[in-house]
């Protein structure tokens, strides 16, 4: 399992994956690293489907199959380097783990996700697992609701 991936350069990211590649019996493929790169180039929150999509668009010489984004997504989140929310029945949407820690607030319309900062609730937070002698090791904040769009629709 890999630990922190925050701040690491592409070519950094590139060798840890390589890595956990040999580490479960898997080849490095083309296929995987476009996928591995598709990520780290966009800053965004991916369906699996949209991302097949984009790596068939970024990358039309390799021959990837949605299988292989589903069991690289897999991998990659099973080792901390992507990060997924779930949106239920419809499946999840899956990040680059690479940002400082931030939250997420959900558009249960749309779909739409924004990332947001708050030294407050981090603050809050820690003061509560505190209160409870909780050893406070990880969390993961959504906050669902509808977007400014929907609202106006």
């Amino acid at each position: 399992m890999i630990n922190n991936i925050e701040n690491l350069t592409y070519e950094e990211l590139l060798e840890k994956f390589k890595t956990l590649l040999k580490t479960n019996g898997l080849k490095y493929t083309a296929q995987r690293e476009a996928i591995l790169k598709t990520l780290f180039d966009n800053a965004e929150h991916f369906t699996p489907e949209n991302l097949y999509l984009l790596v068939k668009q970024s990358y039309p010489e390799l021959n990837t199959g949605i299988t292989t984004v589903y069991r690289t997504l897999n991998l990659l989140e099973e080792n901390n380097i992507v990060t997924s929310i779930s949106f239920g029945s419809q499946g999840k949407k899956f990040e680059l783990g690479n940002k400082p820690h931030h939250d997420h607030l959900i558009c249960e319309k749309c779909g739409d996700i924004v990332e947001f900062e708050d030294e407050q609730i981090e603050k809050l937070q820690e003061e509560i697992a505190k209160r409870y002698n909780f050893n406070l090791t990880d969390h993961l904040m959504q906050l669902y609701g509808v977007c400014q769009k929907c609202q106006k629709n």
